[in-house]
C-alpha cells in the first residue's frame, strides 16, 4: 500500500493580523490554532492551553475587541484582523484599569485562568463601563477559575471600572495646562 503525504509546506498559508497593535505576520500550515501561533510563532505565553474544548476560557484573546476562545479558531481565519492577548493590556510600564483592579483586589491565585478572565473583563468594560454583579458574573461565565469562588475576580473587575469611571471625571492634562482646570 502506497499512501502519499502531502507536502506540508505546500499547504501553508501567509496570515497576516494586527496583534497587540503590532502587524504580524508569518506562513502557517492551515491547521494550527490560533492559540498555538500565539504561542509558538509569535512567543506570546500569557495566552494558555487549558481545555483544547473551549471549555475553560484560559486562551481567550479578543478579536476585534470580542472575546473569543483561541482554541478553537485557525489562524487562518484570523488573517487580517485585530487580536489583543494579555501582553497587550499594558501600556508600557503602566499596567491597565484591568490589571490594576486585579492586583489590588486579589483577582487571582494560581493565575491561569487570569489572562482571560481580565481580556473578558476588559471586553466587557469597553461595552458597559459600570456593569452590575450579575452582568459581570455572566460575562465570566464561560471562564472557569479552579482556585476561587470568583468574588475576587468580580471585585477585580468592578475595580477596574471604577479606575476607569475616575479616568473619564479626572481632568485632562492638556485642559489644566491651558488655564481649564482653574
Amino acid at each position: 500500500m502506497n499512501s502519499v503525504s502531502p507536502n506540508l509546506d505546500a499547504l501553508a498559508r501567509h496570515v497576516s493580523l494586527k496583534v497587540n497593535g503590532a502587524e504580524r505576520s508569518a506562513d502557517v500550515e492551515p491547521r494550527v490554532l490560533l492559540v498555538d501561533f500565539i504561542r509558538t510563532n509569535l512567543r506570546l505565553t500569557g495566552t494558555h492551553i487549558g481545555c483544547d474544548t473551549s471549555s475553560c476560557g484560559a486562551c481567550t484573546v479578543l478579536v476585534d475587541g470580542t472575546p473569543m476562545k483561541s482554541c478553537t479558531l485557525l489562524a487562518v481565519q484570523v488573517s487580517g484582523r485585530s487580536i489583543s492577548t494579555v501582553e497587550g493590556l499594558a501600556a508600557g510600564a503602566a499596567m491597565s484599569p484591568m490589571q490594576t483592579g486585579f492586583h489590588e483586589e486579589h483577582g487571582l491565585q494560581c493565575g491561569f485562568c487570569t489572562p482571560g478572565m481580565m481580556l473578558v473583563g476588559t471586553a466587557l468594560l469597553e461595552h458597559n463601563p459600570n456593569p452590575t454583579e450579575e452582568q459581570i458574573r455572566w460575562a465570566i461565565s464561560g471562564n472557569i477559575c479552579r482556585c476561587t469562588g470568583y468574588m475576587n475576580i468580580v471585585k477585580a473587575i468592578q475595580h477596574a471600572a471604577a479606575i476607569k469611571a475616575e479616568a473619564v471625571k479626572a481632568p485632562k492634562p492638556e485642559a489644566v495646562a491651558a488655564g481649564g482646570g482653574q
